[in-house]
């Protein structure tokens, strides 16, 4: 059984893909070429679907940390003898500086073992098992290396001492003293590619130089946020970076598939794909953390992608493979176990297919982020965001299943009300740049008619709040959208009643938010969830509070990991991290609230100077 803590995973990226290795040293979650590929490395959801260890022998502590300004993992051994640095990244290409983090990504696994101090003994282990699992390659030595054959896969692994294979697997012992280093590569390429390369120890070095300069270039160019948990916003801006598709722009919920919401139990999902919904959202944390050109390139993913269904009135998907796909079929993989016995495991995501309403409101606020590169828009992208309004002022009466996709029957979802209405409120403000002001009135109009049902419906008396879905009691953490989107005030009675009755009543002894409590159509139970508790942290601070903000803020940020990352949700009992990892949504939610508890403490210190100049003159 695979029962590794997630939070003792750290993530590789090349912009095409993502790696998970932990503390020991193992290299346990690997899809090549892409994301959403077949994995090579499964381990993490059953311990015979592939792994590549390289470890010490007699380990006594482990430390491990990102190289500075990137995302290239040092993992630091002690032993009795001697302390060994293991250096991992997965290579980003050729000249990958600034804006080109990514460009031309070879799909090249680096590893390099450097004894820093007395001597190590060193063990590894290579087990590559492609399309998760079901395949167990041929492996045969090569000048240089090993090879392997099975499936769509090739692959080379490059190794500067001997192995033994064993059937399906590689190992090797080998010695380091002082000084030495050993550079390794698993280089991928499709069966009808040309063959993968055996790489020399001087290339596998000037790779990881490489891809450890092209990390720090974009880093430089576009970190620039100066407010407070600064290190924590740039961790975080570098791990969307990380989990972007570089070939489109997309940017997908979370690196990995089906690590539950709660261990054993069903609710395990495919995060490797993006999300329509994660785009408004998304536009401000990378605003935020780091810069427009980067949100341009995902808003224009995602234009692309939901174009054609908004114009010939269909359901506007969701959810899109990270090369644009609509068909994201989902199904099981019995043969595997899954992360502690949470089965199944799936890929595909049937949310594909669901209707969520709230996806028209989530584009347009995302395009109004981008002022400057609307001016340039042309007439087929004005034409799509007129739809889009379009589409939510007719829609909005319908009943969806809403921005956590229940799989149960659909219903009316506040949220999913807000977002038509902020989808009006976004064409109501760009309709200049959508040459659409002839629109404008029936926009406002409708606008008033989802605000009042809103207020009439969706606000709860016996639960002083507003709530789940209309005419219903169930607290929902969606509802901050409310104050958070701009709907209403800080000010506004019934949202500060709304935030409190949440801090108060949905949330775990941690003082961590739950999205809801209820039934959804699915058994178990799940954690609290992160974005939620950096929603009500952002939302006290709209509301004037960024001392309550700051203690919820500095709560939830608390549970990242050693190297900083965050998973979805953190279990009430344990404080364990849950869920597909590390998750977009979660990093997103800490980068935005950082950014409105700096912009409501600048505004007090503001307003405490002016009444000082005040009280000096008078």
């Amino acid at each position: 059984m695979s029962s590794q803590p997630i939070a003792e995973y750290a993530m590789l990226s090349d912009c095409h893909t993502a790696a998970l290795v932990d503390r020991t040293g193992s290299i346990d979650w690997l899809c090549f070429p892409r994301f959403d590929s077949p994995s090579v490395f499964a381990r993490l959801l059953d311990d015979r679907a592939g792994s590549w260890s390289i470890r010490p022998r007699g380990v006594s502590s482990v430390s491990r940390r990102y190289l500075d300004r990137t995302m290239v993992l040092e993992t630091t051994f002690h032993t009795a003898a001697g302390t060994m640095q293991l250096v991992d990244a997965l290579a980003v290409g050729p000249d990958n500086r600034g804006h080109a983090l990514g460009r031309g990504a070879p799909h090249l696994l680096l590893r390099r073992a450097v004894a820093v101090q007395g001597e190590v003994e060193v063990e590894m282990e290579y087990s590559p098992r492609p399309e998760y699992g079901l395949i167990f390659p041929i492996l045969f030595r090569i000048e240089g290396g090993v090879a392997g054959q099975g499936g769509s896969a090739r692959l080379r692994l490059s190794t500067p001492v001997e192995v033994a294979i064993d059937g399906t697997t590689v190992t090797a012992q080998f010695r380091l003293r002082a000084g030495e280093a050993m550079g390794f590569a698993l280089h991928y390429r499709a069966s009808w590619d040309d063959l993968p390369k055996v790489w020399s120890q001087e290339e596998i070095a000037a790779q990881l130089a490489a891809t450890e300069a092209a990390w720090r270039s974009w880093s430089e160019l576009h970190q620039d946020y100066r407010g407070p948990w600064r290190d924590l916003v740039h961790e975080s801006g570098r791990v969307l970076q990380g989990l972007t598709f570089q070939p489109t722009g997309a940017i997908v919920a979370a690196a990995t598939t089906s690590l539950p919401e709660s261990p054993g139990g069903e609710r395990n999902w495919d995060y490797r794909y993006t999300w329509v919904r994660d785009a408004s959202l998304t536009m401000e944390a990378l605003w935020v953390a780091a810069c427009p050109d980067e949100a341009a390139e995902f808003f224009a993913f995602m234009a692309r992608a939901a174009a054609g269904q908004v114009r010939r009135d269909a359901e506007l998907q969701t959810v899109f493979g990270v090369g644009g796909e609509h068909d994201l079929h989902e199904r099981q993989l019995p043969h595997l176990n899954g992360w502690r016995e949470s089965r199944p495991v799936r890929v595909g995501n049937a949310a594909w297919e669901q209707r969520q309403l709230d996806l028209y409101g989530e584009l347009l606020s995302a395009a109004h982020r981008l002022p400057d590169q609307l001016n340039a828009i042309d007439e087929p992208t004005r034409d799509l965001f007129i739809a889009l309004a379009d589409a939510a002022a007719r829609r909005w009466m319908e009943p969806d299943h809403g921005i956590w996709e229940v799989r149960s029957v659909p219903r009316h979802f506040l949220h999913s009300k807000l977002m038509c209405w902020v989808a009006l409120d976004r064409a109501v403000r760009l309709a200049d740049v959508l040459h659409a002001t002839v629109r404008v009135d029936e926009w406002l109009t409708t606008m008033a008619s989802i605000r009042a049902a809103i207020e009439e419906r969706g606000w709860s008396d016996t639960r002083g709040a507003y709530c789940q879905s209309f005419d219903s009691d169930a607290l929902d953490a969606s509802v901050l959208m409310l104050l958070n989107l701009g709907f209403t005030t800080g000010d506004d009675p019934r949202m500060l009643a709304t935030i409190a009755a949440i801090e108060r009543e949905l949330t775990d002894p941690n003082g961590l938010v739950y999205r809801y409590r209820g039934d959804d159509g699915l058994e178990g139970d799940e954690g609290t969830f992160l974005a939620c508790t950096f929603w009500l942290a952002q939302a006290w601070a709209l509301a004037g509070r960024p001392d309550r903000a700051r203690a919820i803020f500095e709560r939830a940020s608390a549970f990242r990991n050693d190297v900083g990352l965050l998973s979805e949700e953190i279990d009430p009992r344990t404080g364990e991290l849950l869920g597909n990892f590390p998750q977009a949504f979660s990093h997103i939610g800490l980068i935005n609230a950082a950014w409105a508890i700096s912009e409501a403490e600048r505004s007090t210190r503001a307003a405490a100077a002016d009444h000082s100049e005040d009280s000096t003159m008078g």
